[in-house]
């Protein structure tokens, strides 16, 4: 099995380096605890825990959504430059259609129109809905939403993509083909990309680490460097090294339920 290739345009990409942050609420609910991560340009990483964990609000953290009570997060570019959050929910406007609604992004900047609408196109071209560009929200199936947030997101070219969760609710089939559709994006514009789940199997696929935390507060169990090849196709989940590789990050996650 070939080792993780970082795409070459990591050059374009977002450094992370956390110290030692943790986050504890108004309600003295402590989230995350003494959290240390470096996330190298260029990198698939897989932040993978029990639900209700902390990952969520790690995210939220690394995006400038929410602050620390304590510790130090870098991002390199600085996370409002040109970041992309997708949400488990696509939260699309209903009154737009497909390819305004990715064109969003664009026109809050000040983008202009023919530009703007191009490069919503291209996007909506590069997940597969070129010919949806007209429907609106309650046209599309589950996995069309998702499709077009992830549009919307990339219509920026962004450095650092964060997605929470973001196929949790579609079917498994469906699923399955947005991972592999994601993995394939990633690898062709080598953005830095931190992708929260609670599935293994999810995680083994799409990343090629995994960093597995406890139940709350989060805390790091394993920061694992998965071994399979940056090829990722359907067949590669039947493969032994790829059972192999779940049950790294399935023993880690028990032994983070331990430790917690």
């Amino acid at each position: 099995m070939s080792q993780t290739v970082i795409p070459t345009a990591a050059r374009r990409s977002a450094a992370i380096e956390l110290r030692a942050v943790s986050r504890i609420f108004d309600n003295k609910t402590e989230a995350v605890r003494a959290i240390d991560l470096k996330v190298s340009p260029g990198e698939f990483a897989a932040l993978l825990g029990p639900s209700g964990c902390g990952k969520s609000t790690l995210l939220r953290i690394i995006a400038g959504l929410d602050r620390p009570s304590s510790g130090q997060v870098t991002v390199d570019p600085p996370a409002h430059r040109r970041t992309a959050f997708v949400f488990q929910d696509a939260h699309l406007l209903p009154w737009r259609n497909v390819l305004r609604n990715v064109a969003l992004p664009l026109e809050l900047i000040g983008v202009g129109k023919h530009d703007r609408l191009s490069r919503a196109a291209d996007a909506l071209e590069q997940v597969g809905l070129s010919d949806a560009i007209k429907r609106y929200p309650a046209q599309l199936s589950g996995g069309m939403k998702m499709r077009v947030s992830l549009a919307r997101a990339l219509v920026t070219d962004p450095q650092l993509l964060l997605l929470d969760e973001p196929f949790a609710a579609l079917d498994e089939i469906t699923r399955q083909q947005l991972d592999e559709q994601l993995r394939e994006l990633w690898t062709r514009r080598g953005m830095t990309v931190l992708f929260v789940t609670h599935s293994i199997i999810e995680a083994t696929f799409l990343a090629d680490r995994a960093i597995v935390f406890t139940r709350r507060p989060a805390r790091i169990v394993i920061d694992h460097r998965l071994k399979l090849p940056a090829a990722r196709t359907a067949e590669l989940r039947a493969d032994p090294q790829f059972a192999a590789e779940t049950g790294v990050l399935l023993e880690a996650l028990k032994r983070g339920g331990r430790d917690a």
